[in-house]
């Protein structure tokens, strides 16, 4: 409920700056707009981000420059933009991590969803559970089975901790009832490295990752993370048809630093909201495996809302800490 609670603040606006904030964005955008990415440039994140720049860029006249600041788990450009002028000219690229790191560090100098206002979704990505052709499980019932049988015995691959990766794991080992070793690694390469090579036996990675070695059946699939079939990989089973609820999924959208003017707000919402309609960015969107979150303001608002809830209580399950 206290979740709940400050996101329901987080998207008050006062009177005195939709007064200010409707003559600034009769003109909006005016000059070019920043995109604050908290990874590095090739990954997920960052690829979203630079499908819906250009995107943005075309229907309002104006650039849209990422910017990549990496560092903290993401923190780092969350802070930058929580402290940013709330005028919609630096915005976040929300995602996943941002709702975990809300339990997983115990200090931040904001509270995302107080401090960053929803405009809108743009990616949901499942994972897919993979492990080692070595590991004698051939479905998801198998692979709880024999977990359950050889407790400590199978070894988990994250890419560091807290990370979506690490957290699907954790919900897995929550909602299952079985214990499996985590080691983190600094990336998904080293990750599918000691995972190919058998020294760690489980992954929950991404499509992208996984699935040219799932085709030459150096792993094993065994589900997607999503509570329907994923589109992507239709002939493989979701986790939750298994472990009823069961669902994790990397996602992104874009956020704005709190109090930025709503005109401003539902002027970006519309426009991300086309671009995802539009065939070319579905394309792109599956090439990455994933598919849109069209959704308005208080529809992402709510997801974040959800998903920070979700996280806490698997961060406090597993007792993760930051790297």
């Amino acid at each position: 409920m206290q979740t709940r609670r400050i996101f329901l603040a987080s998207v008050a606006f006062t009177g005195a700056s939709a007064v200010v904030g409707s003559a600034t964005a009769q003109a909006y955008p005016s000059r070019p707009v920043r995109v604050i990415v908290g990874f590095g440039p090739a990954g997920l994140s960052d690829l979203a981000a630079r499908m819906i720049g250009p995107w943005l860029s075309e229907r309002l006249g104006r650039q849209f420059v990422i910017e990549n600041r990496p560092g903290a788990g993401g923190n780092i450009a969350t802070e930058a933009v929580v402290r940013a002028a709330p005028d919609g000219y630096t915005l976040l690229l929300a995602q996943a991590s941002d709702a975990i790191n809300a339990t997983l560090y115990e200090k931040l100098n904001f509270v995302f969803i107080r401090d960053i206002a929803p405009v809108g979704g743009l990616i949901l990505v499942p994972n897919v559970l993979v492990v080692h052709p070595s590991v004698p499980a051939t479905t998801v019932p198998e692979f709880i089975a024999y977990a359950k049988a050889n407790p400590g015995r199978l070894n988990m691959a994250s890419v560091g901790n807290g990370s979506v990766p690490h957290v699907a794991g954790e919900l897995f080992k929550m909602m299952s009832g079985i214990n499996m070793i985590h080691v983190p690694y600094r990336g998904t390469a080293p990750a599918l490295t000691d995972l190919l090579a058998g020294q760690v036996q489980v992954f929950f990675g991404s499509p992208p990752s996984t699935i040219e070695y799932i085709r030459a059946g150096r792993l094993r699939a065994l589900a997607t993370t999503s509570l329907k079939r994923s589109a992507v990989m239709p002939d493989l089973p979701s986790l939750a048809e298994f472990v009823p609820g069961y669902e994790t999924s990397f996602w992104a959208g874009i956020g704005a630093p709190k109090n930025t003017p709503p005109e401003i707000v539902e002027t970006l919402s519309k426009e991300i909201k086309a671009g995802l309609a539009n065939p070319r960015i579905k394309m792109h969107l599956a090439d990455l495996g994933g598919a849109g979150m069209s959704m308005t303001p208080g529809e992402f608002g709510k997801f974040i809302a959800d998903e920070t809830e979700k996280w806490a209580k698997v961060v406090k399950f597993s007792g993760a800490k930051p790297d």
